[in-house]
């Protein structure tokens, strides 16, 4: 059987530490159920590895199964084409995967939440609304300035100016009114009902953008998502993790390995399990584990709420692991049925549910308080900055403007005297 930790030895059936060599652990009692079934007697061989082929032998628990020095392989391992002439599998008596864990990041993250509120089609119609409201507007205004042109014209009064009307028509979308009003009832009416059509849009667009900056993001469901995305990578640091890794070809998760795990100028990022998934409990951080031994700690760990957008991702692409036997082993067909009536007596799904732990279940959603990020409001920044630097900008052509104007004023005098 295969042992990465030195204590595991200590602690084989009394189920303590059940997230190390948790599958060992599984196997080595079923192991004992098979040999009492047998009526035999069993000697041990630690090993440190499942086994790969070095270029000139297989080493591990499968080397000692090929050079006949083991008739049982007591540790589980995945079913790979390699491995077939060398071992034979009987029966799958564990099943677990290792996949990518991660909490869904905010919709915020993913997207930009100030255009999820509305539809295109709404977004497209409160377009129209404002540039027909602008153009009534306008026109209502210059009627009534040309039907009485003697009534006061200070700055206060709304002039018959596209600009002014969209500056009054856009002040009224975002609920803040405009220094100049109208003086006309057709234009008062106009601006009247601009102000009560857009604060039910107003209404509706800050009620959604609330649930939105509090809802997860679903978007990243494929490998291909995983990549692209923004998340940090780790891996749980094992024997079959460094190797399956190591050894990609698909394109897609040789490129997470290339991209993200080997993390140039620094160390791979293999690391314990608890330092994982303290990372993962962080956010924003993908962890490669094996789900039945990661969620152990992430029960322990994590508060309940936090457990409501956990998401999982398959990297592999292998079934779940397989007892196995040396190769034409005599034994074959006693250990096989050894091995189904243990799974049909109840033993195995047992052992499975003592040692493996669940994916935890969300019984703590809505009871979160969710803060406000740099990341959410990064379009509103963004439209902030370049407002400035936009305003700069005309603000440095006017005044370099006025200042020609007035050079030019100067010379025409000097030219005239």
């Amino acid at each position: 059987m295969v042992i990465t930790h030195n204590d595991t030895i200590n602690h084989l059936s009394d189920y303590r530490d059940k997230h190390i060599d948790t599958i060992t652990k599984v196997n080595y009692i079923l192991t004992n159920h098979l040999i009492d079934y047998v009526n035999a007697t069993v000697e041990y061989s630690i090993v440190s590895t499942w086994g790969y082929f070095n270029g000139s032998a297989w080493d591990g628990m499968i080397g000692e199964l090929d050079r006949n020095l083991a008739h049982l392989g007591a540790s589980p391992l995945f079913y790979t084409i390699d491995r077939i002439p060398v071992i034979q599998y009987i029966a799958m008596t564990t099943p677990t995967r290792s996949k990518f864990v991660f909490r869904s990041p905010k919709l915020s993250f993913t997207d930009n939440v100030f255009i999820l509120p509305f539809e295109t089609l709404v977004w497209y119609s409160l377009i129209g609304l404002m540039v027909i409201l602008i153009l009534f507007l306008t026109l209502a205004t210059a009627i009534e300035w040309r039907a009485a042109p003697s009534r006061p014209q200070d700055n206060l009064t709304l002039r018959p100016q596209i600009t002014e009307a969209f500056i009054l028509v856009f002040g009224a979308s975002c609920q803040q009114g405009c220094a100049q009003t109208p003086r006309g009832f057709s234009t008062k009416c106009i601006t009247l009902l601009t102000f009560v059509a857009l604060m039910f849009l107003y209404t509706s667009y800050s009620a959604n953008i609330v649930a939105l900056l509090q809802s997860p993001s679903t978007k990243i469901k494929t490998l291909s998502d995983l990549l692209a995305s923004r998340l940090k990578f780790g891996v749980d640091d094992t024997v079959f993790n460094r190797y399956y890794f190591t050894h990609q070809t698909e394109p897609t998760r040789k490129a997470i390995y290339e991209q993200k795990i080997l993390q140039k100028g620094t160390n791979p990022a293999f690391m314990p399990l608890e330092k994982g998934v303290s990372l993962l409990r962080g956010g924003l951080f993908a962890f490669h584990m094996e789900t039945g031994v990661g969620y152990k700690v992430v029960t322990e760990t994590f508060f309940e709420n936090e457990k409501c957008d956990l998401q999982e991702i398959q990297f592999y692409e292998l079934i779940d692991p397989w007892y196995a036997i040396q190769k034409n082993s005599s034994f074959k067909e006693v250990f096989k049925i050894g091995l189904f009536r243990m799974q049909e007596h109840g033993l195995q799904e047992r052992e499975n549910s003592l040692l493996y732990t669940k994916k935890p279940r969300c019984q703590g959603v809505g009871g979160n308080f969710i803060t406000v990020s740099l990341v959410d409001i990064q379009p509103a920044m963004l439209i902030l900055a370049w407002g400035i630097v936009i305003s700069l900008g005309v603000f440095g052509i006017e005044f370099g403007l006025e200042k020609l104007t007035k050079k030019l004023k100067i010379s025409m005098k000097c030219c005239k005297k």
